[in-house]
């Protein structure tokens, strides 16, 4: 069975990147693969300062384990000036190629201004750095405020229509990249 995790680059509480992500999983998990959310806003991450061991935080461990042991990655984030968030960023510097490579990986941002592609080009780059693969379908959703309802689900089925073909193609693309069922 395809295992996916995903993290959400938000520590916001009621977060639309949060939301975002749930709509995604629930997608994934339609297609029947498991799927996994590591919420960072439940971590104790120190900033990464390069260092290999990570005593004193043990939910470093925990995140390098989960990711290690997952076939692809759903990476959510909120666009903040023109950029990936920091949290998320600091999340994946945490991690190594260990975890990281191999990795088939579905992105996608939340703005509260217009939709660009910024975030999702850095995180591109960030992924081929790894040696991860990420897929061509990809998520970008500006006012978000205006995207969902208040029940978290989404108000354009267009782009409803985009949450169903990014979870197929992250779905298929894992299964024939990582030869998993």
């Amino acid at each position: 069975m395809v295992k996916i995790v995903g993290i959400g680059g938000s520590l916001r509480p009621n977060s639309y990147t949060q939301i975002a992500l749930q709509v995604a999983a629930q997608r994934v998990e339609a297609l029947g693969a498991e799927i996994e959310i590591i919420d960072l806003r439940q971590l104790q991450l120190p900033f990464c300062n390069g260092e290999k061991e990570y005593a004193d935080y043990p939910d470093v461990q925990r995140l390098r384990n989960a990711v290690s042991h997952a076939d692809g990655l759903i990476l959510a984030t909120p666009e903040y000036h023109g950029g990936v968030s920091g949290v998320l960023k600091n999340a994946l510097d945490l991690m190594s190629f260990e975890e990281l490579s191999d990795k088939v990986t579905g992105l996608i941002s939340v703005l509260g201004g217009q939709s660009n592609s910024n975030a999702l080009n850095e995180l591109r780059l960030i992924v081929r750095w790894v040696h991860g693969w990420v897929i061509p379908e990809q998520i970008a959703i500006g006012q978000a405020w205006g995207a969902f309802s208040p029940e978290g689900k989404l108000k354009d089925e267009k782009l409803s229509q985009r949450f169903d073909q990014f979870a197929q193609s992250l779905v298929d693309n894992t299964r024939k990249l990582r030869g998993v069922n």
